[in-house]
């Protein structure tokens, strides 16, 4: 059955936000929840398909779909943003299948930025200390301010990981944007900051959905 929802009053939002891993999806993400009225749906469904992508495996469609559709009943009388499904074009039809989407959010954050935030992380094994080159750097290169040890770099933020992730998120991804742009529901925010960028989102959610609070401010 295919949730058609219509009336101004009883209208729900049922909305998907999308970006590359580092665009600040999940910045933005907790943003909305804290100033509207939804409900984020993200955990779960992350938590399986990271399961598969540290694997190098795509997370087969039919699980995450499964899934998603179940956490999805316990929401029915609330309004939701989908995080992190769908990531593929099956997973997208199977999800049009049951509800409307009204509309895709998409960060559109440069590859290059992204690399560079990621890749500017460094961290001190022992604490756990993170240093990032660009905001914090140490006082050395590759030291560690407080212990003199060297610094060492994850491998999710080596510069070809990273690049390999990103291009894995772009062709994967590519044809959901497309699919929910030939529906007219695909509303894209780019920018290089996430600050910069959740202003705009802020304003376009304010014509979809109601404040938890009228006097929220659009600040962070």
């Amino acid at each position: 059955m295919v949730d058609r929802t219509k009336g101004a009053s009883a209208r729900l939002l049922r909305a998907v936000i999308m970006g590359a891993p580092g665009s600040g999806k999940g910045t933005v993400s907790s943003r909305i929840t804290r100033h509207f009225a939804l409900k984020h749906l993200a955990s779960e469904i992350g938590v399986l398909a990271k399961t598969f992508i540290d694997q190098g495996k795509l997370t087969p469609d039919e699980v995450m779909t499964r899934l998603a559709l179940h956490e999805l009943k316990n929401l029915t009388q609330y309004s939701w943003l989908l995080d992190g499904f769908p990531r593929t074009l099956p997973q997208a039809e199977a999800l049009d299948g049951a509800y409307q989407i009204d509309t895709a959010i998409n960060l559109n954050v440069p590859f290059e930025v992204i690399k560079q935030r990621l890749t500017a992380r460094w961290i001190h094994p022992a604490s756990g200390r993170v240093h990032n080159i660009e905001f914090n750097p140490p006082k050395a290169v590759g030291i560690d301010d407080l212990t003199g040890e060297p610094l060492i770099q994850r491998d999710d933020d080596q510069p070809e990981t990273v690049v390999k992730r990103l291009k894995a998120y772009e062709v994967q991804t590519q044809p959901v944007l497309e699919y929910y742009r030939k529906k007219g529901v695909l509303e894209s925010f780019s920018g290089t900051e996430t600050n910069k960028i959740w202003p705009h989102v802020y304003a376009f959610l304010q014509t979809k959905v109601p404040q938890i609070n009228q006097k929220a401010s659009v600040t962070p």
